[in-house]
């Protein structure tokens, strides 16, 4: 955790979901931050505890299966048992399914289904109520720029980040009036150890993220998770009070229309 201690989220309370690594880990730790307090969350406890010591007071951290169905409102009803209150659920967990339709079993497809779908559904319609009550409350879903068509070896992972997209919207239509806000970010390439990992796997050399084509890394770079994290904070924190249904796509270069030149070899 950062030094620097801001404001931005002062004694907001805010449930992360898959936030043990990754763009998780580096939301919880800024926001915590800026003033919140955050209940982190995996499906096994491994390294659980010893993030939430680290993170002080302010952490703390419950642990549920996203495929079991009564994990959703445990989470919820956890945060709220121990914060008193819960202002803000962040559904970031998700399950990165690679294979076109051919390669897509049935269990991979539900599996990928309930967590990165069916769960953020069921999370939401826990936290509702508790909105409610405290007179609003913001969700934001973390989806991916796959949500407009992905590639090709993730299918049924962007199908559900397309329809986390629609929900995000539906629901800021249906519940913006109770001054309850829904958002999402869709984040492109993002460098976090699970992404390292993958591509090692792929046998990519170890200095790869230095050596990225512009066409994929225009900035140079790839975002990292706290690139996300400081657009979290924008959509969680009082400054986008009136902002629901927006969706931000987190990405170097425009998604939609995006009609890069065309290099034939020679």
């Amino acid at each position: 955790m950062t030094s620097a201690q801001g404001t931005r989220l002062r004694g907001k309370v805010i449930l992360v979901t898959g936030s043990v690594t990754g763009i998780g880990e580096g939301m919880a730790r800024r926001f915590i931050a800026e003033g919140a307090r955050v209940m982190l969350h995996d499906k096994e406890e491994q390294t659980l505890p010893a993030l939430a010591s680290e993170l002080g007071d302010n952490a703390s951290y419950v642990i549920g299966d996203l495929e079991d169905h009564a994990t959703p409102a445990k989470l919820i009803e956890a945060t709220v048992a121990r914060f008193g209150r819960i202002d803000a659920l962040v559904n970031n967990a998700a399950v990165k399914t690679r294979g076109g339709i051919e390669e897509t079993d049935e269990a991979a497809f539900d599996r990928t289904v309930n967590v990165n779908l069916k769960a953020p559904f069921f999370l939401i319609r826990a936290a509702i109520p508790h909105f409610r009550r405290q007179g609003g409350g913001r969700i934001l879903n973390i989806g991916s720029i796959n949500a407009y068509c992905g590639e090709m070896n993730q299918c049924i992972y962007s199908a559900c980040k397309g329809a986390l997209l629609t929900l995000t919207r539906n629901l800021a239509d249906a519940h913006g009036a109770e001054g309850i806000r829904v958002n999402q970010i869709n984040p492109g390439w993002t460098l976090t150890p699970n992404e390292l990992a993958l591509k090692a796997t792929e046998g990519l050399p170890e200095d790869w993220p230095s050596r990225l084509p512009v066409a994929y890394a225009p900035g140079g770079r790839l975002f990292s998770p706290d690139d996300v994290a400081s657009a979290a904070i924008y959509f969680l924190s009082d400054e986008a009070e009136l902002v629901n249904g927006a969706v931000l796509d987190l990405e170097q270069y425009p998604m939609i229309g995006r009609n890069p030149p065309k290099v034939m070899p020679s």
